[in-house]
């Protein structure tokens, strides 16, 4: 004994003292340094980064120029209608439409990291907008006009996507799924098409704005109402649909002029437009009524070029009236326009920044509002359609800026005689395909039902209640279902089973660590899972072990152990009235001393953290506290091996628990106590004298070893070895006396 404390006073000299920085685990210095080798390099490399475009725009050539020529004239056509439906939605005159179409695509190409994408007016921001000036006229009446109120939600949304762009918060939009996304963009789009119905039939006298259950349900009971504009909308849509299906048969039939008939199809709302604009000159021109009306409903004037065009209005007292709406619209900039820059990256092989992607929508969003426009984000449709037309750079969007200036200068007057319903119509050929189809919610199932029944949730949440609520609902349920499954992670207990090489030649076999149940794992349940050595525990937790989820962990070794585990202390020599409260032992007359005999000794516990990224204090002292209880059951030291720990900074947190480096470096129970306890001992534990008073103060000093993986017996790289040493331990511990025995003074009984 005297050996032994030799042995501890010599280590417990050597480490008194010591910096944090000499930890040979890993040091907080480590952290600090791995930030910035070279700060100044660092700096000049970020300002670089913010604009992409001094990346390629160096080694443009004319390979790319032909692709770039066709995609940006293409989606400069199909835009300019549609940003003029879009605007439209949003309750505002068609030129917003186009001054936000012209901004988005000219500042895009300067910060993008997509070639795909085509920023500008989209409708599920145009149907958000529509409902937030809407709130706004109804809390404030006539104190602000819906132009002002598109604008400052513009600024204000742009320069907070802005800020989290610059500050590289874009990792915040991973906290929402694919299913989520998809939800809330199909509940909006079936929101959009249902609000268009009455601009397509001409129908009058319902709010079209309200929620969508209402407005189908109002759409039937106007039937009776609808005007001559029926004639135009319908039509035009008969026809939208009509050439897509017509073109999509001629190239399944002609393949090798398949582009040839893309193109066509693709000019369809261009063509369906024009067609509807000189069915209604002729209709319209002569049939003016004396109060200024036309028998259906066009646009009228449009103004020519930028008229707007000066420093945004920001009035501090709009600011606070929209501040309740204000993150809706700012989620749907950021989310939306990821979630599609994603797609198509992954479609076309290459990856965006999600960073710097938000930067471009901040500038982007920032900017128009010199001009006049409201909020852009990325457009589905029209990314879709740039990508198939071959584009080859972002400066795509400068040839798109080129035709949207054209029909600002050019072409207002013609956009007189459109009518209303021909931008109905368009805008529900476009919206409809944002709906999910039934084969990809399937798919939602399949995959995950959890996440399928959040994209029902925000679907019908968004039809019988508002978009704002249905974006809350997926939102608030991902995160939801994400706590769970950190809360109630899933974690087996381990057996083994010996394979053959996969090679013929050799009969060598290896040990892989399954779950005990091969139900468990959907295995073949002929396969024979053999359990450790008795005495043995091996326990996978897949999950990072923090603390929503630390006490799960104990519990179920705690549990499994006093189920399946001898008990150390046989409850029927102890008197009841010395017996604890919680815990009575047998009732009078039972004895569990044959059953409890039967049982293995716990000697050891492996935890596997193959699957384990990060640990907390929570964590490391739920650890601590089932090393105690475990302790307690067995009445002896249990050992705690630890496989596949690769994170240095895993192996730093348990070391400094007390585990990896066996009993001589053990810490106090408590590391992580609420209130501090100070020197409180238990008068009624007759071990409570000066040797373990002594003992105590020896681990204490430990508790700041510097420790090396050298010196830390209790961390292995896999299962196998863990196992390996803690069965081989287990056969020492029996043949010898503990350390713990030794120090306490007691010795170990070998029965």
């Amino acid at each position: 004994m005297a050996s032994v404390y030799a042995k501890a006073k010599q280590l417990g000299k050597r480490i008194i003292g010591y910096p944090e920085d000499s930890v040979p685990v890993v040091g907080v210095s480590h952290w600090f340094r791995s930030l910035s080798q070279n700060p100044k390099r660092d700096a000049l490399s970020y300002v670089k980064s913010l604009f992409p475009i001094t990346h390629w725009i160096t080694r443009y050539n004319t390979g790319w120029l032909y692709g770039d020529i066709v995609a940006g004239l293409t989606v400069g056509i199909v835009v300019v209608p549609q940003s003029m439906s879009y605007a439209q939605i949003a309750t505002l005159s068609p030129e917003y439409g186009l001054y936000s179409a012209f901004v988005g695509v000219l500042i895009y190409c300067l910060f993008a990291t997509s070639k795909d994408v085509s920023i500008g007016p989209v409708a599920v921001m145009s149907l958000t907008i529509s409902q937030i000036i809407k709130h706004v006229e109804h809390s404030h009446p006539g104190q602000w006009e819906g132009p002002q109120i598109a604008t400052t939600v513009a600024f204000v949304s742009g320069f907070i996507v802005l800020g989290i762009g610059l500050l590289r918060l874009g990792w915040l939009v991973e906290f929402i799924p694919l299913p989520a996304v998809s939800g809330f963009m199909t509940g909006s789009a079936i929101n959009i098409v249902s609000g268009q119905v009455a601009g397509l039939l001409g129908e009058s006298g319902f709010d079209t704005r309200a929620s969508t259950y209402k407005v189908i349900i109002n759409s039937f009971k106007h039937l009776p109402s609808a005007k001559k504009d029926a004639a135009f909308g319908l039509v035009g849509l008969f026809f939208l649909y009509a050439i897509r299906m017509f073109c999509d048969w001629l190239s399944r039939k002609y393949p090798r002029r398949k582009r040839l008939f893309f193109f066509l199809s693709t000019f369809r709302n261009a063509f369906v437009i024009i067609v509807l604009t000189i069915a209604s000159w002729l209709y319209c021109r002569h049939r003016k009524s004396k109060s200024g009306k036309y028998p259906i409903k066009i646009l009228q004037t449009v103004p020519r070029g930028f008229k707007h065009v000066g420093p945004p209005v920001i009035d501090s007292n709009l600011v606070s009236a929209l501040a309740g709406q204000l993150p809706v619209a700012t989620i749907i900039l950021l989310l939306e326009h990821i979630a599609i820059s994603k797609s198509f990256g992954r479609v076309n092989g290459y990856k965006i920044n999600p960073n710097q992607e938000l930067i471009a929508i901040g500038v982007t969003n920032t900017v128009g509002t010199v001009f006049g426009a409201y909020p852009a984000t990325g457009s589905f449709s029209r990314s879709a359609l740039k990508s198939k037309s071959g584009v080859r750079t972002p400066a795509a969007g400068i040839l798109t800026a080129v035709v949207v200036i054209v029909a600002l200068y050019g072409l207002t007057p013609a956009f007189f005689w459109i009518p209303s319903a021909g931008l109905s119509a368009i805008i529900i050929h476009a919206v409809a395909d944002l709906v999910a189809p039934p084969k990809q919610v399937y798919k939602f199932w399949r995959v995950s039902p959890l996440e399928f029944c959040i994209w029902a949730a925000a679907v019908l949440v968004t039809i019988f209640s508002t978009i704002e609520n249905g974006i809350y609902t997926s939102i608030c349920t991902s995160a939801a279902l994400l706590l769970i499954r950190i809360a109630r992670p899933r974690g087996y207990f381990l057996g083994k089973v010996s394979l053959r090489s996969t090679d013929p030649d050799s009969q060598e076999l290896r040990d892989v660590y399954i779950p005990l149940n091969p139900k468990a794992s959907l295995l073949n349940s002929a396969v024979k899972v053999s359990p450790p050595a008795p005495g043995v525990i091996v326990y996978r937790f897949e999950e990072s072990f923090v603390y929503p989820n630390s006490s799960i962990l104990n519990s179920v070794i705690v549990d499994y152990v006093k189920t399946n585990m001898r008990r150390g202390v046989d409850m029927n020599a102890i008197r009841p009235g010395d017996r604890p409260w919680n815990d009575p032992g047998p009732r009078p007359g039972q004895d569990l001393a044959a059953e409890n005999a039967k049982k293995p000794d716990l000697r050891a516990i492996v935890l596997d953290f193959s699957t384990v990224s990060q640990v907390d204090t929570t964590a490391i002292q739920a650890l601590i506290d089932t090393r105690t209880e475990l302790e307690k059951w067995a009445n002896h030291p249990v050992e705690f091996h630890f496989a596949t720990v690769l994170s240095p900074w895993i192996r730093r947190a348990l070391v400094a628990g007390g585990f990896g480096i066996g009993r001589e470096g053990r810490t106090p129970v408590e590391i992580a106590s609420v209130v501090h306890y100070g020197d409180v001992r238990d008068i009624t534990n007759p071990d409570n004298d000066n040797t373990v008073a002594e003992k105590t103060d020896i681990e204490s000093n430990r508790e700041h070893s510097p420790i090396s993986l050298e010196n830390t017996p209790f961390f292995h790289f896999d299962v196998v070895a863990a196992v390996k040493a803690a069965e081989e331990s287990m056969v020492h511990s029996i043949t010898s006396p503990s350390t713990e025995s030794v120090i306490s003074g007691k010795r170990p009984n070998r029965e």
